[in-house]
Order: structure tokens, then sequence, then C-alpha cells
């Protein structure tokens, strides 16, 4: 999985380069994720405009990642969701769940 990190104003920002978060790199994801909460990473925002297609797989990756954040009293966003993506966000009512922002300074704001 094509993932790169960087550090602004004090927030991890994990920016997805695949056109898919689906059951074959899901899991991977999920260990990324956990593997920057237990190094230290308290505040993470996810950059998903590179992806163009979720399943549930990849959702639950990202559901972990946020219950992860919150036993560790972090905080985790997402950024960028393309219009696919936000309605299967939508129809699982997961937009409820996370806070979405429409880019990445937005979410840095």
């Amino acid at each position: 999985m094509n993932i790169t990190t960087e550090t602004r104003d004090g927030r991890t920002i994990v920016s997805l380069r695949e056109e898919r978060l689906d059951a074959q790199n899901s899991g991977e994801l999920r260990d990324y994720i956990l593997g920057l909460l237990e190094a230290g990473g308290q505040r993470l925002i996810v950059d998903l405009s590179g992806v163009s297609f979720i399943d549930s797989s990849g959702l639950g990756a990202l559901l972990s990642g946020y219950k992860n954040a919150n036993l560790r009293s972090g905080s985790f966003a997402l950024a960028g969701l393309q219009p696919r993506v936000q309605s299967m966000f939508e129809l699982t009512r997961l937009h409820r769940v996370f806070e979405i922002f429409p880019t990445v300074e937005a979410a840095l704001v």
C-alpha cells in the first residue's frame, strides 16, 4: 500500500495513494494507523482524496483507527472524500461518527 505521512501543526497527516481501499489492503492500513498511534501520534488526519472506491473492509480499518485514537484520548479525522466514497459513509451512517473535512487544509484549521 502506498502511504505517505507528514506532520503539520502538531497533527499527523496520513495520505493514501491508492484508488481502492478494500479487503486487499485495509489490513495494512489498520496496522499502519495502529503503529502511528502506538508511537505517540495523537492527532491523525487521514487524507482520502486519492481513494475513489471503499468497501466494508476499508470502512472497518478507518473505524478501527478512530476507536484506537479515542482510546488514547487522541483525535481522528478524515479529509478529501470523493463523492462515491462520501456516499458510502452516508449509506452506512458513519458520516455521523467521523469528523469529515473537504480538504486537509480545512481539517488543520
